[in-house]
């Protein structure tokens, strides 16, 4: 029992950790400058699922095994005196779709609700185990 309430637990912190991608994403939807201050448009980030928990060679439970950049194209404004256009006036934004980030928001809730109903309802049983057993 107590194996799943790890994998709950597991799933709780991949899908938090899946909102901080997506709230990053929302937080830099404009930004098109990096830390340095350079012309170097922000990359909408995918948190990558994977199954297992390898500190524990466990197959059961999910992780984040890597945060990947999303490679589609930036997004171009026509933006002819900007000084960061191209030859066409073209200025290069975030591929960010708010609309899809605030969609994956509310997915990783969801799935993290359900993960906090699976380790209640787990530790109800144990609860109910220990009362038979006492």
């Amino acid at each position: 029992m107590f194996g799943s309430l790890d994998i709950s637990t597991s799933a709780l912190v991949a899908q938090r950790t899946r909102l901080e991608v997506v709230s990053s994403n929302i937080a830099n939807q404009d930004s098109i400058y990096d830390a340095q201050g350079n012309y170097s448009p922000f990359r909408r980030r995918i948190a990558v699922f994977q199954a297992g928990d390898p500190s524990t060679a466990s197959g059961q439970g999910v992780r984040v095994s890597r945060i990947d950049l999303d490679d589609s194209p930036l997004k171009l404004r026509y933006e002819p005196g900007n000084p960061h256009a191209n030859s066409e006036g073209y200025v290069a934004y975030p591929n960010i779709d708010a609309t899809m980030e605030m969609v994956n928001g509310m997915d990783a809730i969801r799935a993290y609700e359900a993960n906090i109903t699976a380790a209640e309802a787990t530790k109800q049983m144990i609860e109910t185990s220990l009362r038979l057993l006492g």
